[in-house]
């Protein structure tokens, strides 16, 4: 497969700053934008959502599996979509975060072999909530939603609603509903056998309005897969989700009523661990979100804008914007400072080009500005500091699970005190940490290529030329090649 080569600036060049310009900014937009949130279910989604085109995609039923890296806007997504209140559309979110998975891996179907064993309490979970949904619907007949009521509405938190589906009471309790609305003759011998009776009486009475229920956070359960058992279960659960989708789409594809959308999101590390023969198809539903430079200016346009007026119908330009906040100074590079770049172009290099990214290291360009009118390169150049701790954060986090020594291993990468290094040089680094007791992975082509999975590091082909798969999603590590690491980790790595 052919490699992309992306030409960055040299990581090694020091950075010089111009004289300070003129350039102001109203101290009140400073101050907007050092009250951004960096987690979406926090942010002020009526003000700050930039409305994508996958926005569109999900709406109408297109796709359904939205997968990204952590921060690159699943959230924000599935929050959009959550608050949506139009005549005849209902949402729920369903979030697993802090969810006891062992609720789940409890209920599986021993009528399907791994990976599917988890379908049918994914399909009893999405009609559920679909029955919650009908609740808020008055075109439904007020004997079905007296019915339901009686079932369904309850506020408490998702762990114990499930409980409570699938427990005994509820089974009888729900033999009743179908003999009086399904007009079910036999009793259900388990709550399996609920999904059922739970389709039919969607079929004819949810009515023709549209249904959203959007999975988030499935990755609580993601900590532990260094355990065998453990990622076997996850993996098989997560499986199961996907294919229950795809049933319970296919469904109701297939005739007049209502519109039932349910929607995946998910990580795409985790969405790697999927196993299944009909993977490849799912393509066809899936939205991948990628961004790069162009996307992100939009993204900031439309930020800075809503920053400067919360009720802004038509953005400013990206350089409009951007010159509002941050003037038209560059930042020199070099020791004789032969080479400027743009502001946005220095932030950028520090990060994985992920809109999460943007908005925490602008946030503290903010707070870091005190009573200055201007976001300076002084300004930027401190705060890289911070964000390069933040980022390490953010690979620890994303990494711990696949590699749970990741602490240990960057303090290997650190020990270098270089950027870019050969592959014998990171092996022996990597040893001493094994022998030393700090790390039990021994493998440690295994350690890189999740490295590099994550873009913690890259190859350089030659000089100047550096490949990321943040860059680059179908690239792959080449052992024969020298590895960088990524520019956003020196300070936090000490490589200077």
């Amino acid at each position: 497969m052919k490699k992309t080569e992306v030409n960055v600036t040299d990581p090694w060049a020091s950075d010089e700053l111009e004289e300070l310009d003129t350039s102001s900014v109203d101290h009140d937009l400073l101050a907007e934008i050092a009250t951004w949130k960096r987690e979406a279910k926090a942010e002020d989604n009526d003000r700050y959502f930039w409305h994508v085109k996958e926005v569109d995609q999900i709406a109408k039923g297109q796709k359904y599996f939205v997968i990204g890296r952590k921060g690159a806007g699943k959230t924000a997504l599935c929050e959009y979509f959550n608050r949506q209140s139009e005549y005849n559309l209902f949402a729920e979110k369903l979030s697993f975060k802090n969810f006891p998975f062992n609720e789940l891996y409890s209920k599986k179907n021993q009528k399907y072999t791994a990976p599917n064993e988890y379908i049918t309490v994914w399909k009893f979970l999405i009609y559920s909530t679909i029955c919650r949904l009908m609740l808020k619907n008055e075109e439904v007949d007020i004997g079905v939603r007296d019915q339901l009521a009686s079932l369904y509405d309850d506020n408490t938190s998702l762990s114990r609603r499930i409980n409570k589906w699938i427990g005994k009471e509820f089974g009888i309790s729900l033999f009743g509903l179908s003999i009086k609305i399904a007009k079910q003759n036999p009793e259900p011998q388990s709550w399996i056998e609920h999904v059922d009776l739970l389709e039919d009486i969607i079929m004819q009475h949810a009515g023709a309005a549209t249904y959203f229920v959007l999975f988030d956070e499935l990755d609580e359960d993601y900590r532990d897969l260094i355990n065998t058992d453990q990622y076997h279960q996850y993996s098989a659960l997560i499986t199961s989700l996907f294919k229950a989708v795809q049933d319970v789409r296919t469904t109701f594809s297939m005739q007049t009523g209502p519109k039932i959308y349910p929607v995946v999101f998910l990580r795409d590390d985790i969405y790697e661990i999927v196993q299944d023969a009909d993977k490849n198809k799912w393509g066809d539903f899936r939205v991948d979100l990628n961004w790069d430079s162009e996307k992100l200016k939009k993204v900031l346009a439309f930020r800075l804008s809503r920053a400067m007026d919360p009720g802004c119908k038509i953005p400013l330009s990206f350089d409009e914007a951007w010159k509002r906040v941050f003037g038209t100074r560059k930042i020199g590079m070099g020791t004789k400072q032969r080479t400027r770049i743009d502001t946005f172009d220095f932030i950028s290099r520090s990060t994985l080009l992920r809109p999460r990214d943007f908005v925490v290291y602008l946030q503290n360009c903010a707070e870091d500005a005190g009573n200055r009118k201007t976001i300076t390169p002084e300004v930027i150049k401190k705060v890289d500091k911070a964000f390069s701790n933040y980022l390490r954060e953010e690979f620890t986090d994303e990494l711990f699970a696949i590699l749970p020594d990741i602490s240990n291993i960057f303090d290997a990468i650190s020990q270098l005190r270089k950027w870019n290094f050969s592959i014998a040089e990171m092996e022996k680094a990597y040893a001493s940490q094994v022998e030393n007791g700090f790390a039990k992975e021994k493998n440690v082509k295994f350690v890189l290529q999740v490295l590099y999975l994550f873009s913690v590091i890259g190859n350089t082909p030659r000089v100047g030329r550096y490949v990321f798969r943040y860059q680059n999603r179908e690239a792959r590590l080449n052992f024969n090649e020298r590895l960088v690491v990524h520019r956003g980790l020196f300070k936090s790595l000490q490589i200077l």
